[in-house]
């Protein structure tokens, strides 16, 4: 994500109450007001709460988990033995880029649904965690919660067996932080999301870029005091699909109907490649709101992690996808 320091977060923040939006034009449709005739009657799914905080205990307890880390391979074996036992076949994608540490072997990890049709949609997560040397960072929220929503989500959809329109995929991308301090410091502001940078390219190679119909990307979504405001820069269509359900469910203090930007995240390379996405992040991780200071710090731990969150942005993300493959037929 955009690796902004926290006085240019609030510096924006201020300016969007202060003038009613962000920084640059909201882009994301305004999701529907709520309303009594909305249909409720499925407020839940079979996601489970406590599995989805395991998973995120498991990768904490793995420590830091930089790209290129012993850490990161035990985080991955983890992933993979998941998977397969909900009954799905993980690919690993391997791949080699020169980073500021020189050159890092990363590996996204993929796994499928096959739908009745070639079309696909991608839910997603980064698991690495960024490296400091400061400090202990075993990045709870930031990388551990949305890998812990995403390995429950293939779960639960992997033990649907009612066939679905479209082939769903979950990626669970290496090296979305950057090894220098900043997101834009070095190699021309090209040192992070290295994963999801090499799956679109590797989309483009393949010619395979319009069989993506959308893709989602959670990060940043297990705080205690959840908040995920509308992203601007995401596809309007799917911010409306998204936010929309979370309204619907009665989750409008989680999900507020406000615009904010992140600048950049593991959507971006799927937007500049002309492919619908959308991002679920909760940036206002810290001791008040609109306050980020648990964000890239000590303080990213296990006790600052919501079961009741990851329950909430799970069955938002399960109850919102009818609405997102109608959209996309």
């Amino acid at each position: 994500m955009f690796r902004s320091t926290a006085i240019f977060f609030a510096a924006v923040l201020l300016f969007a109450c202060q003038n009613g939006s962000a920084s640059k034009p909201p882009v994301a449709a305004t999701p529907a007001a709520d309303n009594s005739q909305a249909d409720k009657s499925q407020k839940t799914t079979p996601f489970e709460a406590e599995r989805a905080f395991a998973h995120v205990k498991a990768q904490v307890e793995f420590g830091p988990r930089p790209a290129g880390s012993a850490a990161i391979e035990k985080t991955r074996e983890y992933l993979v033995k998941e998977l397969k036992s909900y009954g799905l076949t993980p690919v690993l994608d391997e791949f080699t880029e020169t980073t500021p540490r020189g050159k890092v072997k990363f590996k996204n990890v993929i796994a499928e649904i096959p739908g009745e049709t070639p079309g696909t949609i991608i839910i997603s997560s980064h698991y690495d965690t960024k490296e400091f040397k400061e400090f202990k960072f075993v990045g709870a929220n930031d990388g551990g919660s949305s890998t812990g929503i995403l390995l429950e989500l293939a779960r639960v959809m992997a033990a649907d067996k009612q066939k679905r329109k479209f082939t769903y995929q979950f990626i669970f991308f290496d090296g979305e932080e950057a090894f220098c301090a900043e997101w834009s410091q070095c190699l021309n502001g090209k040192d992070n999301t290295y994963g999801s940078r090499h799956h679109v390219a590797k989309l483009k190679k393949e010619k395979q870029t319009d069989r993506v119909k959308a893709m989602i990307l959670l990060d940043m979504v297990g705080d205690k005091d959840l908040t995920i405001p509308r992203e601007e820069t995401s596809s309007a269509w799917l911010v409306s699909a998204i936010w929309g359900t979370a309204q619907e469910l009665g989750h409008r203090k989680q999900f507020p109907n406000r615009p904010f930007s992140i600048g950049d995240d593991d959507h971006m390379p799927f937007l500049r490649a002309g492919i619908p996405a959308v991002d679920v992040i909760d940036f206002e991780y810290g001791d008040g709101p609109e306050d980020n200071s648990y964000w890239h710090t000590a303080e990213d731990t296990l006790d600052k992690i919501s079961s009741q969150s990851l329950k909430i942005v799970g069955d938002v993300i399960l109850l919102s996808l009818p609405k997102i493959e109608a959209q996309i037929r």
